[in-house]
């Protein structure tokens, strides 16, 4: 079973590539758009023991996959975030080619995701680490402009960097453990946890996941690349890539490899707090949109980290949570975006103004969005802030905990001068005209709008039955 969200993504590339006399750009989205939202329903409603079916394709390959509870939340945000940048990618393409050429790299980018998430061996979690970047790079450089070629030619310098990082780690780790999966090479490290050559592999690897991941002093490729990319990629990179390929796989092999030590707590820490302030500073200053988004997701890749760092349940569990709430409200910024350039041609807030009262759903979800980001109660944000915020009390790190609450204030600032610049007061003469967007990117909106407001109103319920399970996957 687990081999199908491989293998149908895979399918799917080669049926649609095919070379025969149909226009299929529409199948292209149908499929694309079925798969992501039959991942999203088999994670939510799988019957009783459906992970631990035989898996019939599984005998054709060699790789080691298995699902827990953290693997769960992220094959959910994957197939949230796919469903909506391919929506806001069929309003803002109109190309046929073009189109079909994007799903294409889509399904090749939720290969390696869904890959990286399943995977229990480090060789082949890095193989589809690669997967991903490779397809992100050519997404980046999509319009093939100057701004998105400068984007991709940074994203790729720093991501190879990362590669050589994490080759010659796993290639270190492999001279001890005689093996990559994650019971060898845990076993491995556990043996050899004093030789500096297992110690700096450990370290390098670290090092590349925060480069994939986006966090300070690694992020330099990010606001470029994130602003420069279509509105479309940027809700897939800053929704669930870096997520996945820099958050995620820091705690899968923290936990399940190289265990928790009050090293990597303390570098977890301090990377994350900077980040945080960083991210949030950097925010504060833009004025192009996208621009803006990007550096706030480097701020919220530090609370992940933090939260994380902090090594309790509650820490942890907040911190996957957040990941999950990231997703969905950065993604719905990043479509918010995309339907203000839609209808003024430009990113710059400062020349915007009253488009709230033209694009009244607009106006109101990045409302919604905004707040659940800042950490504004009963959003779904400000519960897994919460939970960061008192696991670091509760684990003594006052002075972490106090840095978490303060820079939310500075999130709450550049969020709402960005809507005071963009949707609030006067209409702007050349704007008085404007129109809501078409239901292309309404939709996604609305959808995105309402997982926001139903996970918070509904987070009293969720705390015992799905959020403090996620902690489970810890040893």
């Amino acid at each position: 079973m687990l081999s199908l969200f491989l293998l149908l993504p895979l399918l799917g590339i080669i049926i649609l590539n095919l070379p025969i006399k149909i226009k299929m750009q529409s199948v292209a989205l149908l499929y694309v758009l079925l798969l992501s939202v039959s991942q999203v329903i088999v994670v939510l409603f799988h019957p009783d023991g459906f992970w631990n079916r035989p898996d019939v394709w599984g005998r054709f390959f060699e790789l080691r996959l298995y699902v827990d509870n953290l693997t769960l939340v992220l094959l959910l945000s994957i197939g949230i975030v796919v469903f909506i940048a391919v929506l806001v990618a069929w309003h803002k393409i109109t190309e046929p080619k073009q189109r079909l050429n994007f799903v294409s790299l889509v399904l090749i980018s939720l290969i390696g995701m869904n890959g990286t998430v399943l995977l229990a061996d480090i060789f082949s979690l890095y193989v589809f680490i690669e997967i991903t970047s490779i397809s992100s790079f050519i997404l980046i450089a999509f319009q093939r402009d100057l701004n998105a070629l400068e984007g991709a030619f940074k994203y790729i310098i720093l991501s190879s960097l990362a590669t050589v990082l994490m080759l010659g780690a796993i290639a270190s780790l492999l001279l001890f453990s005689g093996d990559t999966s994650f019971a060898s090479v845990s076993e491995a490290v556990k043996n050899n946890s004093k030789n500096i050559i297992v110690i700096s592999a450990i370290g390098a690897l670290i090092c590349g996941f925060f480069i994939k991941g986006g966090l300070v002093p690694f992020h330099a490729w990010l606001p470029d690349a994130h602003s420069a990319a279509p509105t479309a990629v940027s809700v897939l990179l800053s929704g669930v890539q870096i997520k996945t390929l820099g958050a995620y796989t820091i705690i899968r092999l923290v936990t399940s490899v190289f265990g928790y030590t009050n090293s990597v707590a303390y570098i977890l820490m301090v990377v994350g707090t900077i980040s945080i302030i960083f991210g949030a500073l950097g925010a504060l200053g833009q004025r192009d949109f996208k621009r803006m988004l990007a550096y706030s997701s480097i701020s919220n890749m530090g609370y992940i980290v933090l939260g994380f760092g902090c090594g309790t349940a509650l820490g942890m569990a907040g911190a996957v949570f957040h990941m999950f709430n990231h997703s969905v409200f950065k993604s719905l910024l990043f479509v918010n975006a995309a339907a203000v350039e839609s209808r003024t041609g430009t990113r710059d807030m400062n020349k915007m103004g009253g488009l709230a009262s033209r694009m009244p759903l607009t106006g109101l979800t990045s409302v919604l969005a905004s707040l659940s980001a800042a950490g504004v109660p009963p959003l779904a944000g400000f519960w897994s802030k919460l939970i960061i915020v008192i696991a670091l009390w509760m684990s003594g790190y006052h002075a972490y905990a106090t840095i978490a609450v303060l820079t939310s204030i500075i999130t709450l600032a550049y969020l709402l001068s960005m809507q005071r610049r963009v949707f609030f007061g006067k209409i702007v003469e050349e704007y008085k005209e404007v129109k809501e967007v078409s239901f292309g990117l309404v939709f996604p909106e609305l959808i995105l709008a309402a997982i926001i407001v139903g996970v918070g109103l509904f987070f009293p319920l969720l705390f015992n039955s799905f959020i403090m399970p996620i902690s489970s996957f810890l040893k």
